[in-house]
C-alpha cells in the first residue's frame, strides 16, 4: 500500500486536476483516484481522432457518465501534422506535443493548471519519444514518479473496483504502421476495422500491423494462434480482410508483443 498512499497524498496537494483520459488501465485508475479526492475539481479530457477506435471513445464517455465525472472530448487532427502523416521515427513526439498542448489549453480554460497523464514504470522499457513532449509541456506523470508498474495499477484498480483492472493494453492505431510509411485516415480506419474483426471473434489482446498498405500481419497471444488459424476463424478473417483491401494476410508466429515496429526491434 506504500505506493498507493504516497500517490494519494501527492494528488491531494492539488486543488484541481485535469486527467488526460484514454479509458485505458492507467488513466482510468488515475481518474478514479483524482475524482474520489476532489470531485468536481477533477476533469477528464479525451482526444478524439482517427488514431483512436470509436469503441475506446465510447468507453471513456460511458465511464465518466456513470461516475458523474466532468468530461471534455475534443477533435484532435494529428493527420494535419506533417511529421505524423509522413510517419517519422519521432512521430509520437509531434503527436503528443499537439495533443497535450491542446489538453493544457482546455484545462486552463477550466481554471486548472495541473494536467496529469498515465505513463507507468513499465512503459519506459519501450520506445517512447512522446515522453519528451510530455516533459517539455510540464505535464505530470505521477504513476511513473511513484514507481507504479502495470501490475501495481491493475491490483490497485481491482481494490478500488475500477472496471478496467483486467482490460488489455491498447495503443494508438498509428503504431501499427512501420516508420516511413504514410499514415492516412483511410489506412487507420482499415486497421480499426481489421482489429474489430479479431475482437468480434472473442480475442482479447491483438494487433494488426500493416505493411506497404496491403499486407496485414496479425499478432495475437501465443496461446491464441491456434484458435486464430482454425478453419472458421481463418475464413472470417480472410473474407473480412479482403473486403478491407488487404492482398496478403499473415499470422505472426512470434505472437503479440508491444513495440514490434520500433526502431530497435
Amino acid at each position: 500500500m506504500e505506493k498507493y498512499e504516497g500517490l494519494r497524498k501527492y494528488l491531494n496537494r492539488f486543488d484541481s486536476i485535469a486527467v488526460a483520459f484514454s479509458a485505458g488501465v492507467d488513466s482510468t485508475f488515475l481518474l478514479k483516484m483524482c475524482h474520489d479526492l476532489m470531485g468536481d475539481k477533477c476533469v477528464a479530457i479525451t482526444a478524439k481522432s482517427p488514431g483512436v477506435p470509436g469503441v475506446e471513445i465510447k468507453e471513456a464517455e460511458d465511464y465518466c457518465k456513470e461516475n458523474g465525472i466532468r468530461h471534455i472530448i475534443f477533435e484532435s487532427d494529428e493527420l494535419s501534422i506533417p511529421e505524423y502523416a509522413s510517419n517519422v521515427d519521432e512521430r509520437c513526439y509531434y503527436c503528443k506535443k499537439h495533443i497535450f498542448g491542446k489538453i493544457k489549453e482546455l484545462a486552463a480554460a477550466e481554471g486548472i493548471d495541473t494536467v496529469i497523464e498515465g505513463t507507468n514504470k513499465d512503459d519506459m522499457q519501450d520506445y517512447r519519444p512522446g515522453m519528451r513532449a510530455v516533459q517539455e509541456l510540464g505535464i505530470l506523470s505521477p504513476l511513473l514518479a511513484y514507481g507504479f508498474t502495470k501490475e501495481d495499477i491493475r491490483n490497485y484498480s481491482k481494490m478500488l473496483n475500477v472496471p478496467t483492472f483486467d482490460k488489455n493494453s491498447f495503443s494508438c492505431l498509428a503504431t501499427r504502421v512501420p516508420f516511413g510509411e504514410e499514415i492516412t485516415e483511410d489506412l487507420l480506419g482499415r486497421i480499426e476495422q481489421a482489429e474489430e474483426v479479431l475482437r468480434s471473434l472473442g480475442l482479447k489482446q491483438y494487433r494488426v500491423r500493416v505493411h506497404n498498405n496491403e499486407l496485414a500481419r496479425i499478432e495475437v497471444l501465443p496461446e491464441d494462434i491456434e484458435f486464430t488459424v482454425r478453419e472458421v476463424s481463418r475464413r472470417v478473417i480472410t473474407e473480412k480482410y479482403r473486403d478491407l483491401g488487404f492482398k496478403y494476410i499473415t499470422i505472426d508466429l512470434m505472437g503479440y508483443r508491444t513495440g514490434s515496429l520500433n526502431p530497435e526491434v
